[in-house]
């Protein structure tokens, strides 16, 4: 009989104890998660991968510090969270050049029109304030529940609520164009 997995606690623990495996688990469990967190918040995926790294180093050193008030999956996207932000900050700047847009052969109508609808949505995220895009992503996107988000961005659940609905209503402004499109 095979004994259960151990929990995140358990290999932080272990972790912190010295076993080499444990943060490789704990670390194998999280990153697509991570990934998708810190994609749809920076809009790039080497952004992405290079915040998933620098979250997972971050927790890698900082294992000792985790108090265990909150689960561990929360505590890593919290650090998933600030490292985001940090690249948004340092990224407002910097200025920089848009590349020039590239036609893309009209093969698969379907196709196109997911990826035009795609590219709307990300685009209309990335005009959102980082505080609502953040919100919206954990709730909408990832599904995480509000008091999960809230703890994660370490504000009130009133206010994880009241990003949402702001950022809702502007995605709403700005994606219009494509209830219009439907019709």
């Amino acid at each position: 009989m095979r004994s259960p997995a151990p929990t995140d606690a358990e290999l932080l623990a272990a972790h912190r104890e010295g076993d080499p495996s444990a943060f490789t688990e704990l670390a194998a469990r999280y990153r697509s998660r991570l990934w998708g967190v810190a994609l749809r918040t920076l809009h790039h995926p080497e952004d992405a991968a290079d915040a998933v790294q620098e979250t997972l180093v971050a927790a890698y050193r900082r294992a000792g510090s985790y108090r265990g008030e909150a689960s561990v999956r929360t505590w890593l996207h919290r650090i998933l969270v600030n490292t985001c932000i940090d690249r948004i900050r340092h990224d407002s700047r910097r200025s920089t050049v848009p590349l020039p847009e590239r036609e893309l052969p009209a093969r698969h109508p379907d196709l196109a029109t997911e990826l035009v609808t795609r590219l709307s949505v990300d685009a209309a995220l990335a005009a959102l304030p980082v505080e609502q895009r953040l919100a919206v992503v954990l709730v909408d996107v990832q599904g995480w529940p509000v008091v999960e988000a809230a703890e994660m961005l370490e504000v009130p659940v009133g206010t994880v609520k009241s990003r949402c609905a702001r950022g809702r209503a502007r995605l709403a402004v700005l994606l219009g164009h494509l209830r219009e499109e439907e019709r």
